[in-house]
């Protein structure tokens, strides 16, 4: 091994039949060999750089894991939902350090667009129910509000309707169904799901919806009334009445629904299925402190045993 710092300094040599090291200028060996002293120090230059230190390695690692965590999400997670799910790993690292490896490799998340209003279509004749949530959808426990909604989807056999209900609290997906029409049958298919996947014990759980013909309907409200749920509703073409309904649409259609062509009816029923499981068992959630719902849910179930 040679080590040299300027040209007329001495650098050591180990001999290969001697004992004892013998130093030489770099200058004096650069003569000997026929080669020039600033390509040696170019050589030594290069050699060097692709020696990478402690804290090049550490981002090296970190940008590999970024890029894991990143490609599981199918591209949608943000550097607060990466730097959660790198700690949950064990890693020890910031939302920063993950925003600027990710700037720098050049990758994003996806950020829903803010809903759009949209006129409801009420039916003139029908009975309405008191708005009993006033905007408070989240009332700091499991079934205390549900919120229901129905969104339009479409694949290359036609037009499709997916209706959702969610836990105001956990945000957990309890119930949905796609159908090829819209209507009350397929609201009361979503509440006798959701009703399955408590147990059935959800008597006095208000259902929020907005005053759109399937949820005023008499096959709704007798659904409602089986299950003894308290019917709510907002008013009419106010969009903020039944804003996180339109606010997981957004983050369903900008995170997957946009991003993907569906060519059969089955096809974008078996889509819808899979990021709903993913939604509710994986995915993120940053107002449930970047817990994904279930997990949420099974937190707030230690935390009553531990108690």
């Amino acid at each position: 091994m040679v080590k040299y710092a300027g040209p007329d300094e001495p650098a050591e040599t180990a001999g290969a039949t001697s004992p004892k090291n013998t130093r030489f200028s770099v200058r004096r060996m650069a003569r000997l060999l026929g080669v020039s002293t600033s390509g040696y120090y170019a050589y030594v230059k290069r050699a060097r750089s692709t020696v990478l230190m402690p804290r090049q390695q550490r981002r090296a690692d970190l940008t590999v894991k970024i890029l894991d965590v990143h490609a599981g999400s199918d591209g949608t997670y943000g550097s607060p939902r990466i730097t959660s799910e790198l700690r949950d790993r064990g890693e020890t690292v910031n939302e920063k350090t993950v925003a600027a490896i990710m700037a720098e490799i050049g990758i994003e998340g996806i950020s829903p667009r803010t809903f759009k209003v949209r006129t409801t279509v009420a039916d003139p004749t029908a009975s309405f129910p008191p708005d009993l949530v006033r905007r408070h959808f989240d009332q700091g426990r499991l079934d205390a509000v549900w919120l229901t909604d129905i969104t339009y989807l479409s694949c290359g056999e036609g037009d499709m309707y997916l209706c959702a209900i969610r836990d105001g609290h956990s945000r957990r997906v309890l119930g949905h169904v796609v159908a090829d029409h819209i209507g009350a049958d397929m609201v009361r298919q979503a509440i006798d799901a959701a009703a399955a996947c408590r147990g059935g014990g959800v008597a006095g759980t208000v259902l929020h919806s907005d005053r759109g013909g399937e949820f005023t309907a008499a096959l709704t409200a007798n659904a409602c009334a089986a299950h003894k749920l308290e019917r709510s509703m907002g008013d009419t073409g106010i969009c903020w009445d039944n804003s996180p309904a339109e606010s997981f649409w957004s983050t369903f259609k900008h995170e997957y629904y946009y991003r993907h062509t569906f060519a059969t009816k089955a096809e974008i029923v078996a889509a819808v299925d899979n990021w709903i499981g993913r939604y509710n068992d994986s995915r993120r959630h940053s107002a449930i402190g970047m817990l994904s719902p279930v997990c949420y849910e099974q937190s707030l179930t230690g935390a009553a045993k531990a108690a």
